[in-house]
């Protein structure tokens, strides 16, 4: 579950950096779109880095595992 957890934000970082993009090919930078879709992109690595450092502490995720 917290594999997919980190898989949905890290596609949706990737999806609001692309919609970033469009907007600023499309606008030309003129509309407050792109900095909406960039502010969003921070958030979304805020909450990954977060849920990533969170199941570290909490022992859900080990970094690297002993074979």
């Amino acid at each position: 579950m917290l594999k997919a957890v980190v898989v949905i934000l890290m596609l949706a970082v990737v999806a609001s950096l692309f919609s970033g993009l469009f907007f600023l090919i499309k606008d030309g930078g003129k509309t407050n779109r792109v900095v909406n879709s960039l502010a969003v992109r921070v958030a979304l690595s805020v909450l990954l880095l977060l849920v990533i450092v969170i199941s570290l502490w909490q022992g859900s995720l080990v970094l690297n595992p002993t074979p």
